[in-house]
């Protein structure tokens, strides 16, 4: 057991009415916030964390309440709150025509079932992600901080300067996000420069709770970022945007546009092979997960006394749910494609798919889950994983259907994104769900009774989407819609999914830039595996974080080797010190506070933006003042979070001395 870990509570209570209620109204929320945003910017933010801080505030007025209660009510809000990714993929059939709104139990029911599908491949996963690795899972460590410092009796004035150290982070990062908001400071700072006939850009997101991640993450994920943005903004950017700037031609625009079209395929290229590998390397911990799993099953079946951190749900009940789910899953698929120009082909496709549901979506549960665990679920790059699953499930459509007429393109896309949604909720709550099942493995808790909390939270978010999702359609329309308004929401990746599903139909999909970036991630693969065995270990450049390095946005991936590095500084510091343990972990309850901040913030912001239905309705200065909000932004960024970390390492050496230590 984990030195963090929290000894369970003689007959703490965990699984409560009370706290699935209050996990509820959390979800309303948080599940709204995060369908919105996601579809305005192309972001979502992990509920996790301001889920807990919220449920310790509400539960700290009932008797009986406990670490674990408070777990409980963060995973049902983090589950449903995840779980609002689907967006990602289903605004394509509005996009393409296909559909004019959101038909309510179609949508409920392809958002449950893909989230109880990800609940149930992530029971095995448990076990070989979570108990039988080294990986750091961020935000699940982040969350079990926040747990353990809020609730805990143990350390009370340990507790209270950790508590406070999350509170002055929390308020730092949410005070920074508040200015940004008011445009006084800039949220980021983005140039573009010509590189030779080509060009490039470098941009960076003043966010404090990037560097919060950084910190979680540490500096072997960081290091393998750079590489990542190195090979994408260094080489590959300027390559092909070379003799592709006409005079006078807007620079910015065409560099963006360019990275967006061509240099992030490289990057999901480089993402595949690093995945496929990732899957092959834990494929046998996998297996002994569900060896061990069925083992535990088995004693408890015979009587046999299993340690309450190893009670999952039992494998039969995983099984079970599992291959039931087949049923209705095929169903809502024949039901979606009956009536369309491709309903000759039905049961073929079907079977096909439910094939595809099956054993893919296992696959992506173990490549999901092992990069939430590396970098975390808020910066792990699920639209990458789409791209995969949206292009594996068009070619195999492809082949089921044959030769296709003029009339049946847009039902085969239609088809190919309805499937693909199934797969991509599987995806969300497993790249999430492990991040949970951390922070309860760090809080004791009962893992059956989390993941019971899980499958409560998943159902929660599936009645909660489709409304919200009508809404704003309603509303806002989305961009390249039939009847979009000029307030369209962007959605940007169920743009690039349906995009990718015409271009398997159509004929013209780019496989040069994907195998481009498969050869890049197999060198990547080679170098660190030569780098493990040189080093024992030591030194490792993970694939996936390479992958995600070159797929992801530089705004986001440039901060977190930043705070890999302001990290990997205070823990030496830290290790100097008298009491190494006490003084590191306030530097992880700093870089909690920052993420929880932010996290909050996002969350009021989110609700002001809903409510006024205006897109800065904080701002209170003008485009003229852009240039001074940089120079502000950048001095008031690098301020806080070395006064943040200073401040932390005086508060130390204070307790250090008041003990005599």
């Amino acid at each position: 057991m984990s030195s963090n870990t929290v000894p369970a509570a003689p007959g703490a209570r965990e699984l409560t009415v009370r706290g699935v209620i209050i996990g509820g109204l959390i979800t309303l929320v948080f599940t709204a916030a995060n369908v919105y945003l996601g579809l305005k910017v192309g972001l979502t933010f992990a509920t996790s964390i301001p889920a807990a801080v919220i449920s310790m505030a509400i539960l700290r007025y009932f008797r009986d309440h406990s670490v674990a209660e408070n777990n409980i009510v963060q995973t049902i809000a983090s589950a449903a709150g995840t779980l609002s990714a689907i967006i990602f993929v289903l605004p394509g059939l509005v996009m393409i025509g296909w559909w004019t709104g959101f038909p309510y139990w179609q949508t409920a029911l392809v958002t449950a079932l893909g989230g109880v599908l990800g609940v149930m491949y992530s029971i095995p996963l448990r076990r070989a992600l979570v108990t039988g690795s080294d990986l750091p899972f961020p935000e699940g460590v982040a969350a079990a901080e926040v747990l353990r410092v809020g609730d805990s009796a143990e350390g009370v004035q340990e507790n209270k300067r950790g508590l406070l150290v999350i509170v002055v982070g929390g308020l730092t990062s949410a005070g920074l996000a508040l200015l940004a908001a008011m445009k006084v400071v800039a949220g980021s700072i983005e140039r573009t420069f010509r590189v030779g006939s080509g060009g490039s850009m470098i941009s960076a997101s003043l966010s404090l709770a990037l560097i919060g991640v950084g910190h979680l993450v540490g500096m072997t994920v960081g290091i393998a970022m750079i590489v990542g943005l190195v090979i994408s903004f260094g080489v590959m950017l300027p390559l092909r945007t070379a003799g592709q700037i006409p005079a006078g031609g807007d620079l910015g625009e065409i560099v963006s546009g360019i990275f967006s079209s061509d240099v992030r395929f490289v990057g999901a290229g480089a993402m595949a092979i690093a995945a496929i590998w990732t899957l092959a390397k834990i494929a046998l911990p996998i297996v002994r997960g569900v060896k061990e799993a069925l083992a535990a099953t088995r004693a408890r079946h015979d009587g046999t006394e299993v340690p309450v951190s190893e009670r999952d749900l039992s494998m039969r009940v995983v099984a079970w749910v599992t291959l039931a789910s087949m049923l209705p899953i095929g169903l809502l698929l024949w039901l979606f494609v009956r009536h369309t120009p491709i309903a000759h082909h039905a049961t073929g496709m079907v079977v096909v798919s439910i094939l595809f549901v099956l054993l893919i979506g296992l696959a992506v549960a173990g490549v999901c889950g092992y990069m939430a665990g590396l970098i975390g679920a808020s910066n792990s790059p699920i639209s990458g994983v789409g791209i995969l699953i949206v292009i594996t499930a068009a070619l195999l459509i492809k082949v089921v259907h044959g030769a296709q007429s003029s009339d049946q393109g847009d039902a085969l896309i239609a088809y190919t994104l309805f499937t693909a949604a199934v797969v991509f909720g599987v995806a969300t709550i497993s790249n999430d769900n492990l991040q949970d099942l951390k922070t309860g493995q760090l809080v004791s808790a009962t893992p059956w009774k989390q993941q019971v909390a899980l499958i409560i939270g998943v159902l929660f978010g599936s009645v909660v989407i489709p409304p919200v999702l009508q809404l704003l359609n309603n509303s806002f329309g989305f961009a390249g819609a039939p009847g979009a308004t000029d307030n369209a929401l962007a959605a940007p990746q169920a743009a690039l999914l349906s995009s990718l599903a015409k271009g398997v139909f159509g004929g013209d999909l780019d496989w040069g830039l994907l195998g481009l970036g498969v050869v890049i991630g197999a060198v990547v693969v080679i170098i660190d595996e030569l780098l493990g065995r040189a080093s024992s270990n030591r030194l490792r450049l993970p694939p996936l974080a390479v992958g995600m390095g070159m797929y992801l946005p530089m705004g986001l991936t440039l901060i977190i080797p930043i705070g890999a590095l302001a990290g990997l500084v205070y823990d030496r510091w830290a290790a100097r010190a008298a009491d190494p343990e006490s003084t590191k972990r306030l530097g992880t309850l700093a870089a909690t506070g920052l993420i929880v901040g932010e996290s909050l913030f996002g969350v009021a912001l989110a609700g002001i933006v809903a409510a006024t239905g205006k897109d800065e309705p904080l701002a209170v200065v003008g485009a003229g003042f852009t240039t001074v909000s940089e120079i502000i932004g950048v001095l008031l960024f690098a301020g806080m979070t070395l006064g943040l970390y200073l401040w932390a390492k005086r508060l130390s050496g204070a307790a250090m001395s008041r003990t005599g230590a």
